[in-house]
């Protein structure tokens, strides 16, 4: 029996996780993302494999892919902070004024990246160029973000062409509901 009341260093997790992955780095992305780990082989972290988070490819633990309705989404996933997905999932909130219609389902958002800072960048698009509302939008978006990251900026664009054809089937029955006929809009 010793006299030491002090224990002796023990190994953390931090210790298991890089010996089984054998790169600091990766046992420091398991460490912030533990659903990473289901992505390690025998070799170590696997970057083949596309993660449950994101979908994606695993690059910063988000992904550059697009989603089912072509809105591409990067974002980092760390446990407290906002992902794309739920800044896209917050979008549904923001109306346009003129048709009624939230501007996910209108097609009108063309991607979501979330920076290493947590600040949004959401590329989006009109109905049309001459739309004399992009400071309303832009002022929706502000209040329906505002708590859920940093900063956020649109990056207004007109490539491509916004048409009818963007419009999600969910879009399409809520306009349909209000009285509109797609089919008689013109396409481009």
């Amino acid at each position: 029996m010793t006299d030491n009341l002090v224990p002796g260093p023990q190994s953390t997790i931090f210790d298991a996780v890089n010996a089984v992955v054998k790169d600091e780095q990766a046992a420091e992305a398991i460490m912030a993302n533990p659903s990473l780990a289901k992505d390690v082989d025998r070799d170590g972290l696997r970057q083949d494999r596309p993660h449950e988070c994101c979908g994606g490819d695993g690059h910063e633990c988000g992904c550059g892919q697009d989603s089912e309705d072509g809105i591409t989404l990067i974002g980092v996933d760390d446990i407290g902070r906002a992902t794309a997905a739920d800044v896209k999932e917050a979008l549904h909130q923001v109306i346009d004024p003129e048709l009624g219609i939230d501007v996910i389902d209108l097609g009108l958002v063309y991607g979501i990246e979330i920076d290493e800072l947590g600040r949004a960048i959401i590329t989006m698009t009109l109905t049309t160029p001459a739309c004399p509302l992009t400071d309303l939008i832009e002022d929706e978006c502000a209040s329906t973000l505002a708590g859920l990251v940093e900063e956020f900026r649109i990056d207004w664009t007109w490539t491509p062409r916004w048409t009818v054809d963007k419009i999600t089937p969910e879009g399409r029955d809520q306009l349909a509901a209000l009285g509109f006929n797609l089919d008689a809009l013109p396409r481009y």
